[in-house]
């Protein structure tokens, strides 16, 4: 009978004594327990005592924490967090400097303990360190712990950041300016600047006033140290004023920010960590985020600055660098009407009108302004391109553009905060100073070509952008590492690649999802597993060959093994050499009755493994042995020709037993017949909409006097 749920069996240590092995009942008192153990020892005052785990980071144990002890843990009984607390207070103030040393070695390591943090910080354990901080006395290997212990004592969120005085703040800033530090003071000072621009807006003022970004940027050279930087980079970055992320965006990109991060930590000599890829997602976000203004903002239609953008986009198209054309002011009207609705705008009279919409607002004609002078070819290209087709097949650029950057805001999620645990940061990014209208300009390129790809027309326009953000967001997935990786990528995720991966996707997906056919696969799935268990069964009848294995082996020996017909007897015995076909039952002498077997063991676990030969044997014999334990206490040893008459063997004496199926080819024979058959079964259903829910059961007639004419 399995013990009750509220008992835990555990074993206990103390220096210098034999562990006790007790049960932990989950509904006494945790004092009681500890009183119990100490008097196992015969330890006076059970009150300085306390339970930690004897692993791993090596937890007190609480009131709130004793739930998470599992059977057979291993703990350790020690002195309580508070007489802890107070002896290591006692210690780090110590004339002896080794005395100190060891005591700040053993603080940081116990100040990742919530009870023990709880203990000392309420003993002004924390206001010493920040004092010995503050001092400036402390330096080496002496510092970095009490640096250490105190980022671990904050962490737990026990006390505000807001306390923290003037004088520590410029302390741990001097340590990031100063250009000669130790690599772990330096670490954990701008982990400790990283928390306080985070928790307090009063305190991000201070450090900013302290700490310069130039000097930040300059530690990135530093492998040590790059992700400390950067975070405490990202940290001011996150917490400036809306109006003033601009010029910190213009000072980091004088500092050269962008190509330090591709040629030190990109293209660097070692991979990406997961940490350093979360912060260069949260650049990378923040960055873009830059863009939300832009993205907010609706175009004013009676801004003559904002129209003179509108007429410099006309300008570039159809009329170069050639003067104004003459005429009367309505004639030049209706030509540039005429010129705007070429460009593809929805309101060819007063194109201002497309801009009113956010997303994307201005972000839109900021595009195609960047398109239109840096890559001016391009442009007057995919203009000229879609005035010279049919009217409609032509790809309408300006409505194309501006739903395009609403599209590229979306999947860059352009105005939403960081997501905590993200590292999905795009190196093609950092590659660029102007990356967004970049990647643009070739996400514009890639639109055109797909119209032409699709045939469209102007009814076609919703599912071309449906398309091209497939084409997309696949493209991103697979991490292009620079923009001519990324327009290799779109070029091979044509149009008619994309439906090709759609139509296999569907296929892997066994037809959908739909409820009806996951019901009709849950049908389905006995009656494949029945066949493939009379397969195993059936090939058990026929009988497989096994090798003989020996300390000799000049000559090897083979025995055969088959299953009766009926299923109740295991034929075996030996043959002097490998047979040609099948084995009559005349010639296997011994047998085994199927309700005599106990169990089917495989690998290591078969007795013939345990063996002292079984050490030479490789790993390949390993995988392929298996055994069967019969009554009284006798076994039958196995080691198969192959992984597949060791997948139908093994498969074949679980079905004896009764047990289910567990091996790799019983689970792609599943997956293959299953398949097929849900294919069988669709067939006459191609094309054919399956609903979600069975359709109603129509009413009652109103009489059942049906009246049938056979005449």
């Amino acid at each position: 009978m399995p013990p009750p749920s509220d008992i835990v069996k555990v074993a206990i240590e103390w220096p210098g004594a034999n562990a006790q092995l007790i049960e932990i009942d989950q509904k006494k008192p945790l004092a009681s327990i500890i009183r119990e153990v100490c008097e196992g020892w015969s330890l006076s005052g059970s009150e300085q005592f306390a339970l930690r785990y004897a692993d791993g980071p090596q937890l007190y144990i609480t009131e709130q924490t004793r739930g998470e002890i599992k059977n057979g843990t291993i703990l350790r009984l020690a002195i309580s967090p508070m007489r802890a607390a107070r002896q290591l207070l006692e210690r780090i103030q110590s004339h002896s400097i080794d005395a100190r040393l060891e005591a700040l070695k053993e603080l940081a390591k116990l100040s990742a303990d919530a009870a023990f943090a709880s203990e000392f910080i309420n003993i002004d354990g924390l206001v010493t360190l920040a004092r010995l901080v503050e001092s400036g006395t402390h330096f080496g290997e002496m510092l970095a712990f009490t640096l250490t212990a105190f980022l671990e004592l904050m962490d737990h969120g026990i006390v505000s950041w807001e306390l923290l005085s003037l004088s520590f703040i410029k302390q741990i800033a001097g340590y990031v300016n100063q250009p000669m530090v130790d690599v772990s003071i330096l670490q954990r000072s701008l982990a400790i600047l990283e928390s306080m621009v985070l928790n307090s807006h009063s305190l991000y003022q201070r450090v900013a006033q302290e700490t310069t970004v130039a000097q930040l940027i300059t530690h990135l050279s530093n492998q040590e140290i790059q992700t400390y930087a950067i975070a405490l980079i990202n940290a001011l970055f996150l917490k400036t004023p809306e109006d003033r992320r601009q010029e910190m965006a213009a000072t980091l990109a004088q500092r050269h920010l962008r190509a330090i991060i591709l040629n030190h930590i990109i293209r660097g000599n070692r991979p990406v960590k997961a940490e350093m890829a979360h912060q260069l997602y949260v650049l990378q976000v923040l960055t873009f985020n830059l863009l939300e203004e832009r993205m907010m903002t609706k175009m004013d239609p009676n801004d003559q600055t904002q129209r003179d953008v509108i007429f410099e986009l006309r300008r570039i198209a159809f009329d170069g660098d050639a003067a104004e054309p003459s005429g009367t002011e309505k004639r030049k009207a209706a030509a540039h009407t005429k010129d705007y609705r070429m460009l593809g705008f929805s309101n060819a009279v007063n194109p201002a009108l497309d801009f009113t919409q956010t997303p994307p607002g201005m972000l839109a004609l900021d595009n195609m302004l960047y398109l239109a002078k840096l890559h001016q070819d391009t442009y007057i290209r995919i203009v000229l391109e879609n005035s010279s087709r049919e009217d409609k097949h032509e790809c309408p650029f300006a409505r194309c553009a501006i739903e395009l950057t609403r599209v590229l805001c979306d999947i860059l999620q352009v105005g939403e905060l960081p997501n905590e645990g993200c590292n999905d940061f795009h190196p093609m990014f950092f590659t660029h100073e102007r990356a967004w209208e970049e990647f643009f300009c070739v996400c514009i390129q890639l639109l055109n070509k797909t119209w032409k790809e699709m045939r469209a027309t102007a009814e076609d326009f919703n599912k071309v952008m449906t398309v091209v953000r497939e084409q997309i967001t696949r493209a991103l997935a697979l991490k292009p590492a620079s923009l001519d990786q990324l327009r290799l990528k779109l070029r091979s995720l044509s149009y008619s690649e994309i439906l090709r991966l759609r139509q296999s996707e569907r296929m892997s997906q066994d037809d959908f999802q739909s409820p009806p056919i996951i019901e009709l696969r849950e049908r389905i799935q006995p009656e494949i597993l029945e066949l493939i268990k009379q397969q195993r069964l059936s090939r058990l009848c026929e009988g497989s060959c096994f090798r003989k294995l020996g300390n000799r082996r000049r000559q090897e020996k083979f025995w055969f093994c088959r299953l009766s017909l009926n299923h109740k007897l295991l034929h075996y015995g030996d043959l002097e050499e490998s047979p040609q076909g099948e084995v009559p039952l005349e010639l296997l002498t011994d047998k085994i009755a199927v309700s005599d077997i106990k169990a089917v063991l495989t690998g290591k676990d078969c007795p013939h493994m345990k063996e002292k030969s079984a050490l030479k044997q490789n790993k390949e014999v390993l995988e392929l042995a298996f055994s069967i334990l019969y009554d009284p206490d006798e076994s039958l040893n196995f080691v198969a020709p192959n992984k597949y008459e060791y997948c139908i063997w093994t498969d074949g004496l679980s079905a004896l037993l009764g047990k289910d199926l567990s091996s790799d080819l019983t689970r792609s024979d599943l997956d293959t017949l299953m398949s097929m058959e849900m294919k069988l079964r669709l067939l006459d259903l191609e094309n054919i909409t399956i609903p979600e829910a069975p359709p109603p059961v129509p009413k009652e007639p109103s009489s059942y006097n049906f009246s049938y004419n056979y005449g």
